[in-house]
């Protein structure tokens, strides 16, 4: 692996985990936690893939 896909790890599961805390403080609605951590997921997978 390299530098970046090793960011890609190290970040995405950073993300999901910001974007479920905001969920439970309110912030967030439910369809917006699911979109964010579903676009984070799949923009991470498909950059990893071509990294």
């Amino acid at each position: 692996m390299n530098d970046a896909q090793i960011g890609l790890v190290m970040a995405t599961p950073l993300i999901v985990i910001f974007a479920v805390m905001l969920h439970r403080m309110g912030v967030l609605r439910p369809t917006g936690t699911i979109a964010a951590v579903t676009m984070s997921i799949a923009i991470a997978f498909a950059l990893f893939v071509t990294q």
